[in-house]
């Protein structure tokens, strides 16, 4: 059972939140992405990836605060998505340190810088905000353990695929999880950048 191996902090959560059972893609893909190797994870809607995206970063992270620099990227879409998966953190996070943050392109550049300077463990980011982030040496991601990106197939765009190739040259080492519907060829294509040495879980 995935669950039973996890951080006693999250079994509280999830015990406090009725979830009892994994989904059977959370039985496959929490293993393998607690191993620590780069996974692509291709599950349908309401298979339960974004909670597993969740779980598993509490769990990299031992469910407490260290440090100032983010530990855990996670990358999304857009504004929308960002902050609905801030919130979704919020309820696994309020009973432990880790400090989450939320930036996107709407927010002011310099106010996401001095906000991280201040310190946190997770930074959830658009790309296009994200990489301004870098380019303006406002993140540093020496102390990056794992990098997550939910609902992946907006990365076929160009603007995002290229936004997220010029992130992860910054990157020395790190974990990559992807998360998508179906393994679209252009995601593959990271193999070659990234993914490097990666399993696929299918749900």
């Amino acid at each position: 059972m995935p669950f039973k191996k996890l951080h006693p902090n999250i079994q509280d959560k999830l015990e406090y939140l009725e979830i009892a059972t994994p989904t059977s893609f959370q039985k496959k893909s929490i293993p393998v992405i607690k191993s620590g190797t780069n996974v692509f994870c291709t599950a349908p809607k309401e298979s339960g990836k974004t909670t597993t995206l969740i779980l598993t970063t509490l769990q990299k992270l031992k469910c407490e605060a260290v440090g100032n620099a983010p530990r855990a990227v996670v990358l999304v879409e857009n504004k929308e998505k960002a902050l609905a998966l801030y919130d979704e953190f919020m309820e696994y996070t309020k009973r432990n340190s880790l400090r989450v943050y939320v930036g996107y392109e709407q927010l002011h550049i310099d106010i996401q810088k001095s906000e991280i300077f201040e310190g946190i463990d997770i930074l959830i980011s658009t790309p296009k905000s994200m990489n301004k982030l870098f380019l303006l040496n406002g993140v540093s991601v020496s102390q990056l353990k794992i990098f997550s990106i939910d609902d992946a197939e907006f990365l076929i765009q160009n603007l995002a695929y290229t936004a997220l190739l010029s992130i992860t040259q910054s990157i020395k080492k790190c974990q990559y999880v992807m998360y998508s519907e179906k393994m679209h060829p252009k995601l593959k294509r990271f193999e070659s950048y990234f993914m490097e040495h990666s399993k696929t879980v299918t749900g």
